[in-house]
């Protein structure tokens, strides 16, 4: 039976991570993996968002009869740097990462286990292929401007996917290793690279519609993150990430 852990990366979430911990003790259909782990990172929080995971850890463990794990570090590095540190903590066959605040349920898992089944690489949840559901629209200025970054991504880095900031995404074990050794993006364009380094890399891709609804309280400022974010997309066209060495699917030699 092949296994799955959970990587959501949390930050300052004290408001809402009691919503998050409740859809997960409400149970997930797994048809035929085992949940091995969920492990939370997070990334310097300064409210109480560790302490209301730890006060429910055991409740959750004994529903999902899973493990919860908790990386924790005071500085606040960035979405991309808590994702690494979550991924390169699963040692399972594949790995879904996914937002704190649920902006796409937990429940559209069940429309990836087919492309598990199958050992598809990389699985990425779209909003954007004209078959999801958004039941939930961001205001129009944010959905122009992450159009025009995926727009602007895909010409930079020539990846062509429908959609690279939905944070529902999933790994194999083989994918999510060597991606994530290479992967130098800290903060918001961490998407773009880990799809850029998958493409380079020569591992499988499918994107699948999933039902997305926008959480207003996000805490990502499009227009201040803007210059860091597009410095970041040449910064991953430049960098060689020691690809020389081989496109294949073999172990990163680092």
């Amino acid at each position: 039976m092949k296994t799955l852990s959970f990587v959501i990366p949390v930050y300052n979430e004290e408001n809402r991570i009691g919503k998050t911990l409740k859809a997960l003790m409400g149970g997930v259909s797994f048809s035929g993996l085992k949940l091995e782990k969920v492990i939370f990172v997070d990334d310097g929080s300064k409210d109480n968002t560790e302490f209301k995971i730890q006060s429910l850890k055991l409740k959750i463990e004994r529903r999902l009869k899973t493990r919860i794990k908790i990386i924790s570090y005071k500085k606040n590095r960035g979405k991309g740097y808590a994702i690494k540190k979550g991924m390169l903590a699963s040692k399972s066959d594949y790995t879904l990462m996914f937002d704190a605040d649920m902006s796409t349920s937990i429940t559209e898992l069940k429309k990836f286990l087919p492309f598990m089944k199958k050992e598809v690489d990389v699985i990425i949840g779209t909003r954007k292929n004209g078959q999801s559901t958004v039941t939930k629209h961001q205001p129009l200025y944010r959905e122009l401007l992450g159009r025009g970054f995926t727009l602007l991504s895909n010409i930079i880095l020539n990846t062509w996917v429908t959609d690279f900031t939905c944070g529902f995404k999933a790994f194999s074990k083989g994918a999510r290793d060597r991606i994530f050794n290479y992967a130098i993006i800290d903060r918001w364009s961490y998407d773009a690279e880990i799809i850029y380094l998958a493409k380079k890399m020569n591992f499988s891709i499918q994107e699948k519609a999933v039902t997305w609804k926008n959480d207003p309280r996000t805490k990502v400022d499009l227009m201040k993150d803007l210059p860091e974010t597009l410095a970041d997309l040449i910064k991953i066209r430049l960098h060689d990430y020691n690809l020389l060495i081989s496109f294949s699917k073999e172990p990163a030699l680092i």
